[in-house]
């Protein structure tokens, strides 16, 4: 695996997904966090091992890891009995880290899933740890913590749909990935607009302001960039490589995006939740 994705990926595996579901006030996800670890490290580990038997069995472990996360989307569907935006949102977010491992075990066995090059399989890896998990993640928390009008509501919904289209587009055609990346796109800049929305309002301090800021400028520009491949594969118009957008797409969404949304949304719940209580 490409070291630069290897990075990105790790930071997928070892922060973001236990700082996200650290955001969700349940007390079964809370349990899953505390195990995340056991999963995450042998994921992080088989990264930098050559494909093989080793790597494979790691992977599969974080495999494991992944499908207990899935696992609690009909459980709490079950609980909450709710459609709201906001709950489609996050329980997208609970199921997308189980495509990335199965990815992952594929490209670690050196097997092309699905007809998939190993190449492609790398680099899903990290999009559905951010593209998926993260983006979801955000869009849920940001529509029921205080925006679920129009805006949050459209957030909520096309952040998973669209993600559900790309996923589509690896398997119908380049078309459908297109109109996946442009819904994606039009949720991720609604998730923007809110960050932004948010910084603007009274409460929040400097810092967290100014994450929210990050956030919000580098969605707009990694997108594009998501738009443009996206396009360019659909259309043979020319477009940036996956070599370019893994440096510049990838980093972005995993540093600009994610991990400054995660932590403001963690510094804007210590602002508000009492000590004592969980958030």
């Amino acid at each position: 695996m490409p070291v630069l994705v290897g990075f990105v990926v790790m930071l997928g595996m070892l922060a973001v997904v236990p700082a996200g579901l650290g955001l969700v006030a349940d007390p079964a996800l809370a349990r899953v966090r505390r195990l995340w670890p056991v999963f995450a490290i042998p994921g992080a580990v088989c990264l930098w091992l050559p494909r093989g038997a080793a790597a494979t069995a790691l992977a599969a472990c974080y495999a494991l890891g992944a499908l207990l996360l899935a696992a609690q989307a009909p459980r709490r569907l079950a609980r909450t009995r709710s459609a709201r935006p906001a709950e489609i949102a996050l329980l997208t977010a609970l199921v997308t880290p189980s495509v990335a491992a199965l990815a992952l075990v594929a490209e670690r066995s050196g097997h092309e899933l699905f007809g998939f090059g190993l190449g492609v399989l790398a680099l899903t890896v990290p999009h559905f740890h951010f593209a998926g998990f993260a983006a979801a993640l955000v869009a849920g928390l940001v529509c029921r913590a205080g925006d679920d009008g129009a805006t949050g509501r459209f957030a909520a919904w096309s952040v998973p749909l669209g993600t559900l289209l790309v996923l589509a587009g690896y398997f119908v055609g380049d078309l459908a990935e297109l109109g996946g990346a442009v819904v994606l796109t039009a949720g991720m800049w609604a998730v923007a607009v809110l960050s932004r929305r948010t910084a603007r309002r009274p409460g929040p301090d400097r810092v967290t302001r100014i994450l929210l800021t990050t956030s919000a400028a580098v969605l707009v520009a990694t997108m594009l960039l998501a738009l443009s491949w996206a396009l360019g594969e659909a259309t043979g118009l020319p477009h940036p490589g996956l070599t370019w957008m893994a440096a510049t797409h990838g980093v972005g969404n995993a540093l600009g995006f994610a991990c400054c949304s995660l932590l403001a949304l963690r510094r804007l719940q210590d602002r508000t939740v009492p000590k004592g209580r969980t958030a």
